[in-house]
C-alpha cells in the first residue's frame, strides 16, 4: 500500500552528520522535503555533509530532553545516530558501541511522546548469527538467521536490541517503526582515514598511499580470503525511502548480494588505479567474520528492490574521491610544513 507523505511535517535525521546521514539529508530535499531537522553530536566543522536549506543542531542524542527536543512536531524520524567504524573500531570499542542502546531508546520515547507518524532504524548486518558466517563460501544471510542470536559481540548486540525495541514500541503504543539491516554501504563522501573507515574505503588509501611512497605494497587485515557484499550509497537512499513509506513491518536486509573477497576488492581497486602491488597480509589484526552477504528475497519481493551499483563503478567513483581528499591533504601538509 502506497503511503501519502505529510510534507508539511518536519522531518529529523539523528546522526545526519555521518556519511549515510548526510547522504539522507540531501536525498529527502530532492524528494520534496523542505523542513529538515539534523542533529549530530559532532562539531559542525566534522560533519560530512552540511546544508544551509536544514535546521543543523549538534546536541548528544544519549540525552533524552535533547531527544524530546528533536522529535517535537516531527512527522518521520530516521535513527542513523550511533557509535561505529569498520572493523577496528568496532572490536576495539565495544562498551562504546553498546552505548548507541540510549540513543535509540530515548529517540523511540521522544517519537512516542512527540507522537511522531514512523521511526526509521538503521541497524547493520552485523545482528546476524555469527555461526552462519564462518566460511567464505557463505549462504546469503536471510532474515530469519538473525536467530537464535549470536550477534557480533558489542556493536552488533546493540542493534539487534534496538531492533528488537522497535518492534515493542510497534506493538504496544502504536509507533510505526521500519527497520533496515545495512550490509556495509560505501561511497563518496565518507570515511577513508582515521581508524573509523571500512574496508572499500581503507583499501582505496592503501593504494594511493603505496603510489605516492612508492613502497609498491599494501597491507591487507586477515589473509584476504574473508568475503563480503558493499552496498553503494545511492542504492542504500533508494532502499531507505522504499522501506520507510512501505507496510513492512519486520527488518529487513538492504545490501548487495554482489558477493566479493578482500583479495578481489583489493583487484578491483588496483584495476581503477593502475598498479598492482605486493601484498603483505597481517593475520593479527582485525578481520571479523570469515563470510557475509545478503539475501534479497525479502526485498525483491515485497519491494521489487534491488541494487543497480555494480561494485566495481562504485569503488571507481569512491576510489576517485578518495583521491581528491588524498590530494588535497598532502598539499595542506606541504603548504602547513612550507
Amino acid at each position: 500500500m502506497k503511503r501519502n507523505i505529510d510534507f508539511g511535517r518536519p522531518v529529523l535525521v539523528a546522526g545526519g552528520g555521518g556519511f549515510i546521514g548526510g547522504h539522507l539529508v540531501a536525498d529527502l530535499h530532492r524528494r520534496g522535503y523542505r523542513d529538515i531537522r539534523v542533529v549530530d553530536v559532532k562539531p559542525f566543522d566534522q560533519w560530512y555533509q552540511r546544508f544551509e536549506y536544514a535546521h543543523n543542531t549538534v546536541a548528544d542524542l544519549n540525552d533524552l530532553d535533547n531527544c524530546q527536543n528533536a522529535c517535537r512536531e516531527v512527522g518521520d524520524v530516521y535513527n542513523l545516530a550511533c557509535n561505529m567504524g569498520g572493523m577496528g573500531f568496532i572490536e576495539n570499542n565495544k562498551a562504546l558501541c553498546m552505548i548507541s542502546v540510549l540513543i535509540n531508546t530515548h529517540l523511540l520515547i521522544a517519537a512516542r511522546d512527540q507522537k511522531a507518524e514512523r521511526f526509521f532504524f538503521g541497524s547493520s548486518a552485523c545482528v546476524y548469527n555469527a555461526d552462519k558466517q564462518v566460511n567464505e563460501d557463505v549462504i546469503p544471510l536471510k532474515e530469519s538467521d538473525a536467530y537464535p542470536a549470536m550477534p557480533e559481540d558489542g556493536y552488533g548486540w546493540e542493534k539487534l536490541f534496538s531492533e528488537r525495541m522497535c518492534r515493542h514500541f510497534r506493538e504496544d503504543f502504536g509507533l510505526e517503526t521500519r527497520v533496515a539491516r545495512f550490509h556495509n554501504v560505501y561511497g563518496p563522501l565518507g570515511t577513508w582515514q582515521g581508524g573509523r573507515e571500512k574496508a572499500p574505503a581503507a583499501i582505496c588509501r592503501k593504494v594511493l598511499e603505496a603510489i605516492h611512497h612508492g613502497t609498491n605494497e599494501i597491507e591487507i587485515w586477515g589473509d584476504g580470503k574473508q568475503t563480503r557484499s558493499f552496498t553503494f550509497i545511492d542504492d542504500c537512499l533508494h532502499g531507505i525511502n522504499l522501506i520507510q513509506h512501505s507496510d513492512l513491518t519486520e527488518p529487513i536486509n538492504l545490501g548487495s548480494s554482489e558477493l566479493v573477497t578482500i583479495n578481489g576488492l583489493v583487484d578491483i581497486v588496483e584495476q581503477i588505479a593502475g598498479v598492482e602491488l605486493t601484498r603483505r597480509y597481517n593475520l593479527d589484526a582485525p578481520k571479523g567474520v570469515n563470510g557475509r552477504n545478503s539475501d534479497n528475497t525479502m526485498i525483491e519481493d515485497r519491494l521489487g528492490w534491488s541494487p543497480s551499483t555494480r561494485l566495481r563503478d562504485g569503488m571507481e567513483k569512491t576510489y576517485d574521491w578518495i583521491s581528491e581528499q588524498f590530494n588535497h591533504h598532502l598539499q595542506a601538509k606541504t603548504t602547513f610544513t612550507a
